[in-house]
């Protein structure tokens, strides 16, 4: 199937986030929904909550659960996303169902099944807890004209810290997740804001086995001392809690930014989330909020953390958002390279400069829906030039992995 033959077909649904495209037997095109092609394992599924849902402790997950199946045989997700958001004392948590689009290269419309089983981490999440208030405030004071900020974040959104026990699906293919921001629903998040998920034991294991081996290659040597765990977890908290900053529906006519960006939608929504993660993380710290490390930290963990991303390629939304980045930044004079060491120095307040020029930048593409603009910049900036590919070859030459695996599973649970 072309494009082509895609946009001009007068379907509605087409592009939902729960159907698969196919021919029928005269080749035309159709619509088979996810409940209908998957049917028998996600009945196999959906008994299984249900009896998660019975040994329970917690009410409110309990109902979480049990809707969650009804859900993924209907293939109506936000009534059980709406529950999802209420639940608020349970220590044990699921995240079930198709979710991300990652996966779908070609218009980004299809969500991936895919699941997380966590365990909730009383004493972090009590000490984020503060940083959620924040939101409406942060929201006013974004870099970018007032319409492109109209809208008021739910105030409902929480962030929390976990550990995780198991992963399958789309979140374990390819570069593992260490936060999530969920439900992605445009109508639960203008009505209940999202919740923030640092998946805390897969955070510190990248930040020991990849980003400080990373710092001690290409970051100049006085600076090391600002690569932080704080500093680390803080950047990707902060970049959860910015996908729900900016707009979500365009203001030129009100449709989802989403489709109206459609395949560069991914990666100009994690560029954003990056970018307006810092800015928040600045704002902060200058308020006082953030009292641990200084902002240097933040700053030189970004740039290490860019180095990280950006070896996950370009086929990955945060793979080719951390190119864009480096590229613009590059351009800006956020950072120098030694040319006779090869690292990489943080110049502080042209970082401040390029942080809010970049903000405004993708705030206002997103806000007009302009598709052209989103893929010149993607394809202009989301490319790896000769200079920075010599300097990740230098991290494969000195073994450091892209990324990390998870031995889990009943055996590693010692369950039978």
């Amino acid at each position: 199937m072309t494009k082509k033959e895609f946009e001009q077909w007068q379907q509605p649904g087409k592009d939902g986030l729960y159907s698969l495209v196919r021919r029928d037997q005269d080749g035309n095109l159709k619509l088979v929904p996810y409940s209908e092609a998957y049917k028998s394992d996600l009945e196999k599924a959906a008994e299984i909550l249900r009896q998660a849902s019975e040994l329970a402790e917690d009410e409110q997950f309990a109902n979480y659960l049990s809707m969650r199946a009804d859900a993924l045989l209907s293939d109506d997700f936000r009534p059980s996303d709406m529950a999802w958001m209420d639940m608020k004392d349970n220590e044990i948590d699921v995240v079930i169902g198709p979710i991300e689009n990652y996966e779908d290269q070609l218009f980004a419309y299809r969500t991936a099944y895919e699941s997380y089983v966590l365990l909730k981490d009383m004493e972090w999440s009590e000490k984020l807890a503060k940083f959620a208030a924040f939101l409406p405030e942060l929201q006013k004071g974004l870099p970018v004209d007032d319409k492109y900020k109209s809208e008021v974040p739910g105030t409902d959104s929480d962030l929390n810290a976990y550990d995780v026990v198991f992963y399958a699906g789309h979140s374990n293919a390819g570069s593992k997740t260490i936060a999530i921001n969920l439900p992605n629903d445009e109508e639960v998040q203008l009505a209940k804001g999202t919740r923030r998920l640092q998946l805390k034991n897969a955070m510190r294991a990248k930040f020991d086995k990849i980003l400080v081996p990373i710092s001690e290659v290409l970051i100049a040597e006085d600076q090391r001392q600002h690569i932080t765990f704080p500093a680390f977890f803080s950047n990707t908290m902060f970049h959860e809690v910015a996908h729900g900053l900016g707009i979500k529906k365009t203001v030129t006519d009100g449709s989802n930014v989403r489709q109206a960006l459609k395949e560069t939608s991914s990666a100009l929504e994690e560029g954003k989330a990056d970018i307006l993660g810092l800015y928040m993380v600045t704002r902060l710290h200058e308020k006082g909020e953030i009292e641990e490390g200084e902002l240097m930290d933040n700053y030189v963990t970004f740039l290490a953390s860019i180095f990280r991303s950006v070896r996950f390629g370009a086929a990955s939304a945060h793979g080719k958002a951390n190119m864009m980045r480096f590229n613009y930044f590059k351009e800006q004079g956020a950072f120098t390279r030694d040319p006779e060491t090869g690292q990489y120095s943080v110049d502080f307040d042209k970082m401040q400069e390029a942080m809010t020029s970049l903000s405004n930048l993708i705030l206002t593409i997103q806000g007009d829906g302009d598709y052209e603009k989103s893929k010149e910049l993607l394809d202009s900036k989301g490319v790896v030039g000769a200079e920075l590919q010599a300097d990740l070859d230098r991290l494969s030459d000195a073994d450091i992995p892209v990324d990390v695996t998870f031995i889990q599973g009943k055996e590693v649970l010692e369950l039978k």
